[in-house]
């Protein structure tokens, strides 16, 4: 018996999604993150990194016809999004290749993406001497095969100047966040913070940062409670 489940995309014009109950399954998190994207005229193009089933593609797929690349590490979840593509007729827009974002770069033309977008692992990994032993959901959720820096990193590579890098993660790493990226070029341009509840702190936030941008004019959003 086929483990695969079609879903929809939350609705969201008819999308549909293949996802697999045993793998790391879209969370609201990768939509808030499409949605928080601003695509203007000049972007020309965009990759999403650690696209899993391609939930951040085919969302961005209704706000552009411009060509959108996801890249991801493990073979079964780039096979569920390549289904997942295909059920939408959408081949003429998103391709999906099996790509470890630390070395992606060689791949593709330097500073050449004009957006960039990932919903990364949020969450330290400190079990290295079980690397071997570790599924896929693992992977999803922790820093096993790449980290924070390592992502930026690899997105200074590839990004034009200028050009924007989108990303969500957890509101308590947010000074992490801040440092890494002024490390490496890129200034924060737009935040979001995101809450489950209008009493705790905040959860996560979402991030716009552009590559060898201005200091000064960070634009704090009106938060999200979800």
């Amino acid at each position: 018996m086929s483990k695969e489940e079609i879903h929809d995309l939350l609705a969201y014009d008819g999308l549909k999604i293949i996802q697999r109950k045993d793998l790391f399954r879209f969370s609201l998190d990768s939509l808030l993150l499409a949605d928080f994207v601003n695509i203007n005229l000049r972007t020309k193009k965009i990759i999403d990194f650690g696209t899993g089933s391609a939930p951040i593609p085919l969302y961005l797929s209704m706000k552009t016809d411009k060509p959108i690349i996801g890249i991801d590490i493990q073979d079964v979840v780039v096979e569920l999004a390549i289904k997942s593509i295909k059920l939408n007729h959408l081949e003429h827009q998103i391709t999906v290749y099996k790509r470890d974002i630390m070395d992606a770069y060689q791949d593709f033309e330097t500073n050449s993406f004009d957006i960039i977008t990932m919903n990364p692992p949020f969450f330290k990994y400190h079990n290295e001497d079980f690397l071997n032993d570790i599924d896929a959901l693992t992977i999803a959720r922790h820093e096993v095969f790449i980290d924070l820096e390592g992502i930026i990193i690899s997105a200074k590579k590839m990004i034009t100047n200028g050009g924007s890098f989108n990303f969500i993660h957890r509101a308590n790493r947010l000074e992490e966040i801040i440092i890494l990226l002024n490390k490496h070029g890129f200034v924060i341009k737009r935040m979001k913070f995101v809450y489950t509840t209008t009493t705790k702190d905040a959860m996560m936030v979402l991030i716009d940062a552009r590559a060898n941008g201005n200091t000064g004019d960070l634009k704090v959003e009106k938060p999200l409670v979800i």
